[in-house]
């Protein structure tokens, strides 16, 4: 049985709302209730354990974002969904096919283990990715910052448009929706549930650091472009940013050797994260391994699945 949330007290309520609010607006894509204009299904098939459809979303600024619908073979009554969330790995080829096909730094890919769970899957082209690599990230990014815009800002706008969609599919729990991703991914999964009440549970594996301490280290410069958010560190942090998702649950995975993920960083992160989840220690898990790099593990990827299965 999936655990209760430990309810939010009314000033809880307002300022987190607020600090989302100021998030939005740094983005400056109008994040938080976005939705699709439109959706419509392009083909449908099968794949082990269950059925696939693609469609194309539609946003208001006439995006096409290319998505895959995965749903488990055996459904009875509406089912708990995951937003898939892709990598980076300067790889624009890469899509939301990884959640079928894998990438060499995760443990084969996730579509198996997901369906056979119970849960459905929904994963999407970034833009500048897959289907969608013109223009490219610098050409988008640069695009986004002339106009007092983000590409991160874009990127999100799309993820919570994909939130909206599962949340009114007649075949989705709307109370159950969860996300999760690898490195770019993680960023985009930790965010997304920062940013939106109606992700219930988050995994976010191998990339979790304290913005701040990259940039005085020069670590950031590892980092796609896609990430630059005028005057964030001004703002907030990583660590207060994943704390939004308080009380809701949040996994964070992470290698002590991976260079996204510097211990110094990653320490200064964890201590603001840990701080928010103060009144809701349980609903956070934490899964550190001392000598592990850029990749998921046998044990992440254990670990990331009984949190998935506990949580949501």
């Amino acid at each position: 049985m999936t655990p209760p949330l430990r309810a939010l007290n009314p000033n809880e309520k307002a300022r987190d709302e607020e600090q989302r609010q100021a998030l939005d607006a740094l983005l400056g894509d109008g994040v938080i209730g976005a939705r699709f204009v439109r959706v419509d299904q392009t083909g449908r098939g099968s794949v082990p354990n269950g059925a696939r459809i693609d469609l194309d979303g539609q946003t208001e600024a006439g995006e096409r974002v290319p998505l895959t619908l995965l749903l488990p073979a055996t459904m009875r009554g509406p089912v708990p969904a995951i937003v898939y969330c892709h990598a980076h790995g300067n790889d624009y080829t890469n899509s939301r096919l990884e959640v079928l096909e894998g990438r060499p730094s995760l443990q084969g890919p996730y579509a198996p283990d997901l369906l056979d769970a119970g849960y459905a899957v929904l994963a999407m082209d970034m833009p500048a990715f897959g289907e969608r690599q013109e223009p490219g990230e610098q050409t988008r990014a640069k695009a986004h910052l002339l106009a007092g815009k983000t590409l991160f800002g874009q990127m999100l706008h799309e993820l919570v448009c994909g939130v909206s969609f599962l949340t009114e599919h007649p075949a989705i729990a709307s109370a159950r929706i969860g996300t999760m991703g690898f490195s770019m991914g993680s960023t985009h999964a930790f965010w997304l549930a920062a940013l939106d009440r109606r992700v219930r549970a988050a995994a976010a594996l191998c990339s979790f650091a304290d913005l701040g301490t990259l940039v005085e280290s020069g670590a950031h410069e590892g980092h796609g472009l896609y990430m630059t958010v005028p005057g964030l560190l001004g703002a907030t942090s990583t660590g207060q940013i994943a704390g939004l998702a308080a009380p809701r649950s949040l996994f964070i995975g992470a290698g002590m050797q991976d260079w996204s993920t510097p211990p110094d960083a990653f320490a200064r992160a964890r201590a603001e994260l840990e701080a928010a989840y103060a009144d809701a220690p349980t609903s956070l898990r934490l899964h550190i391994e001392p000598d592990s790099g850029h990749e998921e593990t046998p044990a992440m990827r254990k670990e990331t699945l009984s949190f998935l299965k506990e949580h949501l």
